[in-house]
């Protein structure tokens, strides 16, 4: 008897089914028996399950004579289940990784409960994941498994079938069963949970629920909307004959009438015409079902008072307004436009000021290691510090925030001496004489980027090469940390500027932390004393839409043991055992100082992280593909920064088997560091400001890579170089020199 029974209903789905089924057969839990219903569908569906079928024993076909409709399809599976836990999907939808562990675990956790209610997000066919806004109803806090009346916020999230798991002795008990109709869930989701004797949650994303451009069933203007008052007379007749559940009247009557109104003010929804005849339903539906006595909330006065050409005419009264608005807005934007810019050429006529402008398009980065220094050894100049919507969270202290579009932000581009940044200014930069424009880029390069992207359309999303080159006539100076980013940026990035080879401002704090700033990074992240925080850092992929991390993480936490803890700092949140997610957190810098270990696959973080002289696993499992679409600038094969593996299996043994902080793994590490990290010894910063703002020529001498002492990490087991360390240098390396 298998754990759980999947079963996933499939009609006209054929172009979706596929990645359906895939997502249950790749779950890292594998106690499950998969039930793929063909509920007669004309296309491709039924020959993609028998398919399915004949490579794996745990998928059973199930092909229906006719078209019978989604609740009948999942009933068809029902009755072919023989799983402790009933589990639908709908053919379109997928499962996240790791998502029946999660339930498993939670499942188990609570004592068996009749129902366990998680969590979906919205996966737009644009590439968006958007979560559910009432997942705090989901909170696991607080006694469980309960009962309904515990906890009757529930009845609030969306009130579908496939966002739960249940007990399939439960199920069979109380003869439950999907209704026939359009509205199938209404009928079956409320009797379910008033029912359930035991519930239980759990907060996290198992279920990715498809928003199709085209072809949604509930997104079609059609008669079969109506179908809405058949499935809710269904459940009161449900709760008419259970004495006990009256007192749920007047909670089910309000999802009612709010059903209504969602369905009856959507443009997608009813036929021209048909809008009167649904409006008189409702009503009829309202007088019935309603609870004397029992307040209501004003927004049903639409349906109470069968308010249709009322609610026509203030629909109509309202669509004139926001077309009014938005021409004033407009107007008012242009004029706002108009005004900035006068003040911006005004600005630009007025004598430069001793101030220096900080941009960072993500995090902090350079931009911020350089502002310190700035304060520190040129103290008269004053510092702001460009502050995005949405950004205000990775403002460093120190210096004055600026806002995009404000008087105040066009006054400092025009009239600050120095401009430091790691993108373009919005493109706002219009630089004049005596000013001094820094580009420190954002890391090493190691996939193709600047004018070698035009040759990589797939990865070249967005770029706009005339204006990155306008952006480089106006540069004054471009950072680098090695020979090897020196050649690429001059070459990819053309320009007039200076390169100054003076090694990576960020990574500066690497060679200035101490052992007490690592631990109380640490306890900030809530690493437990002991554990073993592998940073998993994989690189943006700009040819994918989503940005779904290559590896299960919560599979590989659990395969290597509660000794060690994931810091995920994927593209998307990452959640599940033995993983804390860090993706929006604003400073890499000290997730790297965190952590005992990177993991990662082509993201230059990597010849950051090797200053830090701690152990580096490569994932490569995707490297052909990630070549191909973006190139790289180095071979990682031939010159890694750790132990490698093509594969989860590999990965697993390169931590536990030790490869991963062995001494091979030091040569190698030291070989990186040396290629790409030669200027890094905690005194970048100060080079680029007695250049830049002191006007020193000759940089200061640079400690060797093997006698630097960067941060220590928490484990005295992870090795670390107690002396000078000569390794060979990389062949068609030269030897690093000053500025450029």
């Amino acid at each position: 008897m298998p754990r759980f029974s999947v079963i996933v209903p499939a009609y006209r789905v054929q172009a979706y089914l596929p990645a359906c089924l895939d997502s249950v057969l790749s779950q890292s839990y594998a106690d499950l028996e998969l039930i793929a219903v063909d509920d007669h569908s004309p296309d491709a569906c039924g020959a993609i399950i028998d398919e399915y079928a004949a490579r794996d024993p745990r998928v059973k076909a199930v092909h229906l004579a006719e078209n019978q409709g989604l609740g009948r399809a999942r009933n068809a599976g029902t009755a072919e289940a023989t799983g402790d836990y009933l589990v639908f999907l709908d053919g379109d939808d997928t499962l996240t990784p790791g998502a029946l562990r999660a339930v498993a675990d939670r499942i188990g956790a609570t004592g068996d409960p009749d129902v366990l209610v998680f969590d979906y997000a919205r996966a737009h066919w644009d590439g968006r994941l958007v979560r559910n806004r009432l997942a705090d109803r989901l909170a696991e806090e607080g006694p469980a498994p309960f009962r309904l009346a515990d906890r009757p916020g529930l009845l609030r999230v969306l009130m579908v079938a496939w966002n739960k798991a249940y007990r399939r002795e439960f199920v069979a008990e109380h003869g439950f069963a999907f209704p026939p109709g359009y509205y199938e869930d209404t009928a079956w989701t409320f009797p379910v949970l008033l029912t359930a004797g035991s519930i239980a949650t759990l907060d996290r994303v198992c279920v990715h629920y498809r928003q199709r451009r085209r072809g949604s069933i509930l997104g079609t203007v059609s008669h079969r909307h109506f179908d809405l008052f058949e499935q809710y007379e269904r459940v009161f007749a449900f709760v008419e004959e259970r004495p006990e559940l009256h007192h749920w009247r007047p909670e089910l009557f309000v999802r009612m009438i709010d059903h209504y109104v969602t369905v009856f003010t959507r443009r997608d929804r009813l036929p021209r015409g048909t809008h009167g005849a649904f409006l008189r339903r409702a009503r009829a539906h309202y007088r019935r079902y309603r609870v004397p006595g029992v307040p209501v909330p004003p927004r049903h006065a639409l349906v109470r008072f069968g308010l249709h050409r009322t609610f026509r005419a203030l629909q109509a009264a309202a669509a004139v307004r926001r077309s009014a608005q938005k021409s004033a807005a407009g107007l008012a934007r242009a004029v706002r436009t108009g005004v900035l810019s006068l003040h911006h050429r005004v600005q630009s006529w007025l004598p430069l000021t001793d101030t220096a402008v900080f941009e960072a398009e993500e995090g902090r980065g350079d931009p911020a290691a350089l502002e310190e220094a700035f304060r520190a050894h040129a103290p008269w100049l004053r510092t702001a510090w460009v502050v995005r919507p949405g950004q205000e969270h990775t403002v460093p202290p120190g210096p004055r925030p600026l806002t995009p579009g404000t008087a105040a932000y066009r006054t400092a581009l025009a009239r600050s001496r120095y401009l430091v940044t790691d993108a373009d200014f919005g493109g706002r930069l219009r630089k004049r004489p005596g000013q001094i424009v820094v580009q420190t880029r954002q890391g090493t390069p190691l996939g193709h980027a600047g004018l070698d992207l035009l040759e990589r359309p797939a990865a070249a999303r967005g770029l706009r090469a005339a204006e990155l080159l306008r952006g480089a006539d106006q540069w004054d100076y471009v950072l680098s940390g090695s020979r090897h980013t020196t050649l690429i940026w001059e070459r990819v990035l053309p320009g007039r500027y200076t390169t100054l080879e003076y090694g990576l401002p960020r990574n500066d704090v690497f060679q200035r932390a101490t052992a007490a700033d690592v631990a109380r990074l640490r306890a900030d992240l809530g690493l437990a004393e002991g554990a073993v925080a592998i940073l998993y850092a994989p690189a943006h992929r700009e040819h994918r839409r989503a940005q779904d991390p290559p590896l299960d993480v919560e599979r590989l936490a659990r395969r290597l043991g509660p000794r060690f803890v994931i810091l995920a700092r994927a593209h998307v949140p990452v959640r599940g055992a033995g993983v804390i997610d860090v993706s929006a957190h604003p400073d890499p810098a000290a997730l790297c100082l965190a952590s005992d270990a990177l993991l990662t696959d082509h993201a230059p973080v990597m010849c950051d992280y090797a200053n830090l002289d701690r152990p580096i696993v490569l994932h490569t499992a995707e490297r052909a593909v990630y070549e191909a679409v973006r190139g790289l600038y180095a071979d990682l094969r031939a010159c890694p920064p750790g132990a490698v593996a093509a594969d989860e299996e590999e990965l697993a043994a390169v931590f536990t088997g030790g490869d991963w902080c062995g001494a091979r793994s030091a040569r190698l590490r030291a070989a990186f560091r040396e290629r790409f990290g030669p200027w890094d010894d905690g005194r970048a910063a100060e080079r680029v400001v007695r250049r830049v703002v002191l006007g020193e020529t000759e940089p200061a001498p640079v400690v060797p890579p093997g006698e630097r002492a960067p941060a220590p990490p928490a484990h005295a087991f992870v090795p670390a170089h107690q002396g000078p360390v000569t390794v060979p240098r990389p062949a068609g390396l030269l030897p690093v020199t000053g500025s450029r």
